[in-house]
């Protein structure tokens, strides 16, 4: 074999090592992914949401419970409107120039206290329409009660966003 020869092998090779070493990399990397979207699919919560499980209803209890659902979520509303402004207030305390801690904390209980009251509420009445559902409507339905809602567990706000305009009505 010429030098020649010998330098195109060379230059062969390392090119068919690095793609083999690309595709490699491109297949861990896309594995990593698929796995964590098998893990997210896994995970317990809403498989359809609320609005599509009530569209399956039969036309009678869907009117019926849509018209609970919304008048359940707009009397919850001042409570959430109230959680996210103390949240709101508490944040941007935070990023003053002086910080009172006392002032922040009181502002998060506000917050919390607020949500905790919102969220009961909403429970409550989700409980007392189910109860007016026979066994059949009230399996489909029993998802209401899933406090992984819109924005997962333990959502954090940092401001206001387009979204945060009450509680999601699920009924609309």
């Amino acid at each position: 074999m010429t030098t020649r020869t010998l330098k195109i092998a060379l230059a062969v090779s390392v090119a068919l090592n690095l793609f083999a070493v690309a595709g490699g990399a491109t297949a861990w990397v896309t594995r990593a992914r698929v796995d964590e979207r098998v893990e997210d699919q896994r995970r317990p919560g809403r498989e359809n949401s609320v609005r599509e499980i009530v569209a399956g209803l039969a036309p009678d209890v869907r009117d019926r419970v849509k018209a609970a659902l919304r008048a359940s979520a707009l009397a919850a509303r001042p409570d959430f409107e109230e959680a996210r402004e103390a949240r709101r207030e508490a944040i941007a305390l935070t990023r003053g120039a002086q910080l009172d801690p006392a002032v922040a904390t009181a502002l998060l209980e506000r917050s919390r206290t607020a949500e905790m009251r919102g969220r009961a509420r909403l429970e409550q009445d989700s409980v007392a329409l189910l109860a007016t559902l026979d066994a059949d409507d009230r399996q489909a339905l029993g998802v209401i009660l899933n406090r992984h809602g819109r924005g997962g567990p333990n959502r954090e706000t940092d401001g206001p966003r387009p979204s945060d305009r009450g509680p999601r009505n699920p009924a609309d």
